[in-house]
């Protein structure tokens, strides 16, 4: 399954179930569900999750206990906004930068700057993924392709359009609040490829 970064709708999660191992989501979104059938692949603020069941305006998934541990869905609570994007289509416009929906850490808002027209945001990435990202590439923070435009150590700024603040969890994040990271995929082949070409 493959999706684009590019957020269709900016969701809710409308209840939480416990489950020994798991927990089941229920998340508004009417856009994504109009066409959703079980079984298909949503992206969840970045990570993939599995539509189980659905209404005219909400679907059902379940997150492992792994998902959890390694996302930031851990600790989501109802009422909590999440960005949402169905996978791709043959047909799908490819806007973004391929995404696989598989969390690769967690990361966390640092700073936000508001200018007039744009934020300037500052989201710290955890160290070990660094080596994947590079300036002017793309990175995907809770499921939003997006593009690097500063580069620290262990950090990216992020020059955020209105569109993006207005319509995904970009907006209303806070220095502190957790987002899910995942790296460019081709650069991880990139260096899968080095490793076997070296050994």
């Amino acid at each position: 399954m493959m999706f684009t970064g590019i957020i269709e709708e900016l969701g809710k999660v409308k209840a939480i179930q416990v489950l020994p191992d798991a927990i089941r989501l229920t998340i508004e979104g009417p856009l994504v569900v109009s066409d959703v059938n079980r079984g298909d692949s949503i992206s969840v603020s970045g990570a993939c999750l599995t539509a189980v069941e659905h209404d005219a305006t909400s679907f059902t998934a379940d997150v492992m206990q792994e998902t959890l541990k390694l996302t930031s869905l851990d600790g989501i609570q109802v009422g909590d906004p999440v960005n949402l994007e169905r996978a791709m289509t043959a047909a799908t416009r490819f806007g973004g930068h391929v995404v696989l929906g598989h969390v690769d850490g967690v990361g966390e808002v640092i700073s936000r700057e508001p200018s007039e027209n744009w934020e300037w945001v500052r989201v710290s990435v955890p160290k070990e993924l660094m080596k994947y990202v590079v300036l002017k590439g793309s990175i995907t923070l809770d499921g939003i392709s997006l593009t690097v435009n500063e580069l620290g150590e262990d950090w990216v700024g992020l020059s955020l359009i209105p569109e993006t603040l207005s319509l995904t969890t970009l907006g209303s994040k806070k220095p502190g609040s957790k987002v899910n990271v995942e790296v460019d995929v081709m650069a991880k082949h990139i260096e899968r490829l080095i490793e076997a070409r070296n050994n």
